[in-house]
């Protein structure tokens, strides 16, 4: 990888190297756009089910109820006026709170479930920071829909008055722990974004001189250096676009760029520190960050040539 990264100066003259234009931002793949949406298909799909299965639960589990001597005696209520028959009451039934339980279960499964794949589709096909609203919700979908598939329920479960204490203690404890569990594992603790990919690219650009990394199936991140023991797994190292890599599971470019550059016989920035740290704030979503540019020892070491833009 060493050999294709650097751009060839002597087929070329000393005022056009390495102005290859770059990317003007980062985008999915078109492979990874069908993943992400077919993923979002399918948990919408689980999510459907599991807001059915709570009507389920609510119009017509928690009204079923038995009732216990029914061969009481009929007396008038003096207040109303109205028969009624002393002695009779209503109990939850014992089937209804068992698959009350299981009901429970099912609800929760189907949540995460959905959540869990729209978290992947949302590494594969992120939304901007910018867009403050449809981040947020894009993101924390998986939260909102745990808490609307159960919080009803749960209440519900509280208010009813055929259950007995047991029945009610027991269904809301279970409600709640796996309600919890389903917004816990719905919130992106830290999601991705376009701004993040695009810096992650802009700095992939900017030391090589392309679009162009490396990875293999183990990991969560790819590389500038296919001469590094991080990749030297036994696995097939893959060669891509930062887009293909991201495609591909690989969520954000290695924080040890500097040394992967050298493994490679490769020129490093003079302020690689800084890249460094400003990569990490930004993978960490402080996307305002600023990435700052490499400087080199030689100017001839830069692989590429890019211009600011003009001020506005």
């Amino acid at each position: 990888m060493a050999d294709n990264k650097k751009v060839d100066r002597d087929e070329q003259d000393g005022s056009n190297a390495g102005t290859a234009e770059p990317p003007a931002g980062w985008t999915p793949t078109a492979t990874a756009t069908k993943k992400a949406t077919t993923f979002r298909w399918i948990a919408a799909v689980l999510w459907a089910l599991a807001i059915i299965g709570e009507a389920v639960g609510i119009f017509w589990l928690l009204r079923q109820r038995v009732f216990v001597g029914e061969d009481g005696t009929l007396v008038r209520d003096p207040d109303t006026g109205l028969l009624q028959e002393q002695g009779v009451t209503a109990q939850f039934p014992q089937w209804a709170f068992i698959s009350l339980l299981v009901l429970l279960v099912v609800i929760a499964a189907l949540s995460i479930t959905g959540s869990v794949l729209w978290k992947k589709a949302n590494r594969l096909d992120p939304a901007r920071k910018s867009d403050t609203v449809r981040f947020f919700v894009q993101n924390q979908l998986g939260a909102i829909i745990a808490v609307v598939a159960f919080l009803p329920l749960i209440i519900l479960i509280f208010l009813n008055k055929d259950m007995d204490k047991g029945q009610k203690t027991t269904a809301g404890i279970v409600g709640i722990a796996l309600a919890a569990l389903a917004v816990v594992l719905g919130i992106d603790f830290n999601p991705s974004s376009v701004e993040q990919y695009t810096a992650d690219q802009s700095a992939v650009i900017q030391l090589l001189g392309q679009d162009e990394v490396v990875w293999v199936d183990g990991g969560a991140v790819y590389h500038v250096c296919d001469q590094v023991s991080a990749i030297q797994t036994g696995s097939e190292i893959r060669t891509g676009t930062t887009a293909e890599a991201v495609e591909a599971g690989k969520i954000r470019l290695t924080l040890q760029f500097a040394s992967e550059l050298r493994a490679c016989d490769l020129a490093v920035p003079e302020n690689a520190d800084e890249i460094t740290e400003a990569l990490r704030a930004i993978q960490a979503g402080q996307v305002d960050t600023l990435l700052p540019a490499p400087v080199w020892a030689d100017p001839a070491d830069a692989p590429i040539q890019v211009e600011e833009a003009p001020a506005e």
